[in-house]
């Protein structure tokens, strides 16, 4: 735009001077004309003369007449070509900056989510306290009246594929808000070199329309815990993202939601009270899950499937996988030109399709038989309830453990793999991370708290209390084993 005022002003200079020198052209010669007339002695008989005169006038008068009417006379005149192209390039040029100053203003913009609960299957186990957030953002003042204030932060933690970003989707399809969505490498790129503005923006879009949602999908990408670096930009990001957290309260009617799988990489300021005050752990589906997942993806489809016998031979997969299982049948239905789904298709995509190690495509009878042993046994010895395909132990956080309270511990870890040598005769390779976690706890109780003088010592120990435990009561964690087989989880009332 600079450039082209420079062009306009450089144009109109040199139009006034070529008009001033016309001007002065015509007056010089008007004088030396009349001069020469009044000199001469000679007699004018010829009208040559006169029309010389006349014509000086003429060109005097159109100098002037130029002088005061240029502006209006400029607009009928035709451009030069190269000035026409400039100044469509910088048209073009102000309007594509337009457009892009006007696309980095709504970078963030919220959504508007047509899922609801009823698109979601097998949530059973968190949708209440799903849905009291929903009641709270559909009638705040029923809770606001009675100084109640719900949590800042929702954290949905569980392993990849169980519907975490579907489950976000349908709370704020269930309450009718804006729902602000950013995703883990996305919400990283983004904000590169941009950090604190970019929070500071979604944060404030958010309070600008709420009631409103923000869902941070794989907050690990940024929310890991900091290394103490002063440059780094992921740290500068995380520390104005808890800022922003702590600029608004239970009454502002926004709620954050966040996603994870790795919770234990998370930054412990991202944990502490008042951020993210609630946890929902989302698990693997179980069988009566994939029921309904599966009455779910196969609704309004032409099938010959036995639903129940499906559920009970998809074990160990997420309702991602079992999405893209029926998916792929369904593309084999089509490559036979046929138009109902047979058990052969789900065989064919099953073949075809890797689900990931966590999700046990081909878990046969046997298989299932282990892994249900070795829950059953660590839920007898932990007197806790427990899922087929639950991983790990929820750590004791006692502030002053004792000794017998870290045994226990060490116990749980062990009570798995102990009750499948004991029941069938022999060790089998399962869960080797709860072993490893035997031996590290071993080793603080060792080496930091001299509880005991040597960790293989204590170890063996340990196996041979739970070896004489476990064999007493076998038929107990048989039967909590053929409970997991058929339910695939123990409740508290079975223990």
């Amino acid at each position: 735009m600079l450039q082209n005022s420079n062009k306009k002003n450089d144009n109109e200079t040199v139009l006034d001077k070529n008009l001033k020198m016309m001007s002065m052209s015509a007056i010089i010669l008007l004088a030396l004309f009349i001069y020469t007339l009044y000199k001469s002695s000679a007699s004018i008989n010829s009208t040559s003369y006169y029309v010389g005169v006349i014509f000086l006038f003429i060109l005097l008068f159109f100098a002037i007449f130029l002088r005061f009417y240029k502006d209006k006379i400029k607009k009928f005149l035709p451009q030069n070509k190269f000035a026409q192209e400039l100044q469509k390039a910088s048209q073009k040029s102000s309007a594509t900056t337009s457009v892009q100053e006007n696309s980095e203003d709504s970078s963030i913009e919220a959504m508007t989510s047509e899922i609801t609960f009823k698109d979601v299957a097998g949530i059973s186990s968190v949708k209440e306290e799903l849905e009291e957030i929903v009641d709270f953002l559909n009638a705040p003042k029923k809770y606001v009246k009675h100084g109640v204030k719900l949590p800042k932060g929702v954290l949905l933690v569980g392993p990849p594929g169980v519907g975490k970003t579907l489950v976000a989707r349908a709370v704020a399809g269930e309450a009718k808000v804006p729902f602000f969505y950013q995703s883990g490498a996305s919400f990283v790129h983004i904000y590169v070199g941009m950090g604190a503005k970019r929070v500071k923006e979604l944060f404030a879009k958010a309070k600008a329309s709420a009631p409103a949602i923000v869902f941070i999908d794989e907050i690990d990408a940024v929310g890991k815990k900091r290394s103490g670096s002063s440059n780094d930009e992921r740290e500068a990001t995380l520390n104005e993202l808890l800022t922003q957290m702590d600029g608004f309260d239970g009454e502002s009617g926004v709620i954050v939601i966040a996603a994870t799988n790795k919770i234990e990489v998370l930054d412990d300021a991202l944990l502490r009270a008042g951020r993210f005050d609630r946890r929902v752990f989302l698990n693997l589906p179980n069988i009566q899950d994939r029921e309904k997942i599966l009455e779910l993806y196969l609704h309004k489809k032409k099938h010959d499937l036995d639903i129940k016998e499906l559920a009970f031979n998809t074990a160990g997969f997420s309702s991602a996988a079992i999405a893209t299982l029926i998916n792929e049948a369904l593309l084999n239905m089509i490559k036979r030109g046929d138009k109902v789904l047979l058990l052969e298709d789900i065989e064919t995509a099953k073949t075809k399709v890797e689900f990931g190690k966590k999700e046990h495509k081909l878990l046969n009878s046997k298989q299932k038989e282990v892994l249900a042993l070795y829950q059953a046994s660590k839920a007898y010895i932990a007197q806790k309830p427990i899922r087929l395909f639950e991983e790990g132990i929820k750590k004791s956080d006692e502030l002053f453990p004792s000794k017998s309270v870290l045994t226990q511990q060490i116990k749980e870890y062990l009570a798995g793999s102990i009750g499948v040598e004991v029941v069938q005769g022999e060790a089998y390779a399962i869960h080797t991370e709860d072993l490893h976690s035997a031996y590290e706890l071993a080793s603080v109780m060792v080496d930091e708290y001299k509880m005991e003088q040597d960790v293989q010592a204590f170890i063996e120990a340990v196996k041979s209390d739970l070896k004489s435990e476990i064999y007493k009561h076998t038929a107990d964690v048989v039967r909590l084993k053929d409970i997991l087989l058929h339910n695939e989880v123990i409740t508290d009332n079975e223990l």
